[in-house]
């Protein structure tokens, strides 16, 4: 991971402007001419499947919410151009100087960013009662009896003529109530 003496960085930015402030970084980079001292800046990211309301959409979850990594040489310029960009509030550091991240930890968060399964975050749980609101059972009420990630699936309980009837749907077909 190390770059002609580079190493990485943790820097502690506002929460919810990890991407104004990775830009304004990169814009500081460029007109104060220091590429040659800082390569790299991310926003660790990974994707996720999320279903809310019976709708799937995929959205970038960040994987340390205020923080972001910075690959550079560290030096009095490389740390004044970085710790006096807008938005950022610090370095981790132990006492006064930033501490460089380990090889393996950088490589574990960026490995993880490049995963191409996106993890998928449903708004229910097992024994929670839910809406069907697709398909032939369109407005039942259901319990929710097991959930399969893998395929994309939920089992539910629905009371039918008093009886408890088990039927499978996709996760997109329900919602929480």
């Amino acid at each position: 991971m190390e770059d002609n003496g580079k190493s990485w960085y943790v820097v502690h930015t506002y929460s919810g402007y990890e991407q104004r402030t990775k830009t304004n970084l990169e814009h500081r980079v460029e007109s104060m001419d220091v590429q040659d001292k800082i390569s790299r800046v991310v926003v660790p990211t990974e994707d996720e499947v999320e279903i809310k309301g019976g709708q799937r959409r995929t959205v970038a979850r960040k994987i340390l919410p205020g923080y972001m990594l910075v690959q550079m040489k560290m030096d009095e310029e490389s740390w004044y151009v970085v710790r006096n960009t807008p938005g950022v509030t610090g370095f981790v550091a132990a006492g006064n100087r930033p501490v460089p991240l380990e090889e393996e930890e950088v490589e574990k968060i960026l490995n993880r960013m490049k995963t191409a399964v996106p993890k998928i975050r449903i708004g229910f749980s097992k024994g929670e009662n839910v809406r069907i609101v697709d398909g032939p059972f369109a407005e039942f009420i259901g319990t929710v009896d097991e959930i399969n990630l893998e395929k994309g699936k939920v089992r539910l309980m629905v009371s039918f003529f008093g009886r408890e009837t088990p039927i499978e749907l996709d996760l997109s077909q329900v919602q929480t109530i």
